[in-house]
């Protein structure tokens, strides 16, 4: 008769792999994201309709709605992605953004014929709560804040 097999022996723990660092899409990071995706999603769709349906009207407005989309997007993409080059873009595009409705909130209250329609960033965004003035500066805040964290961790490291 043969012997009977021997249990498998317990395999090794894993090894703790590195610690992950820390993304941008971690903690407040995370709701940074979402209300990008947000803004990325209802820009798109309002710049989508404007353009298709009434172009003519208010062609900047709607351009610039357009632009302002591609920049939700960009942002909402490079802070998911988290990565140090995908977080410098994320530095450029919440900088575009902030600068956007800087110039287009102080433009659409200086010549209100050129926008006979809002966009995303007229008047500051307060069609949209002003949310579009103060993202890209919680978005700049919180990718200093990660940097900060990131230069000390790689002193510390090494």
């Amino acid at each position: 008769m043969s012997e009977p097999a021997a249990p498998p022996e317990p395999a090794a723990p894993p090894e703790p792999r590195a610690a992950q660092p820390d993304l941008t899409r971690t903690g407040p990071g995370r709701l940074l994201v979402a209300v990008y995706a947000l803004f990325a999603l209802s820009a798109s769709a309002r710049a989508g309709v404007q353009i298709a349906t009434k172009f003519g009207h208010a062609p900047v407005a709607y351009l610039l709605s357009a632009f302002a989309a591609v920049v939700y997007i960009l942002a909402t993409v490079t802070l998911t992605v988290g990565n140090p080059t995908a977080r410098r873009i994320a530095v450029l595009s919440c900088s575009t953004e902030l600068a956007g409705v800087l110039a287009v909130g102080t433009w659409s209250l200086a010549d209100r014929a050129m926008f006979p329609d809002a966009t995303v960033w007229s008047s500051y965004g307060s069609g949209y709560g002003f949310v579009p003035l103060v993202l890209p500066v919680f978005g700049l805040l919180w990718l200093s804040r990660w940097s900060k964290r990131a230069r000390t961790r790689r002193t510390t490291v090494t």
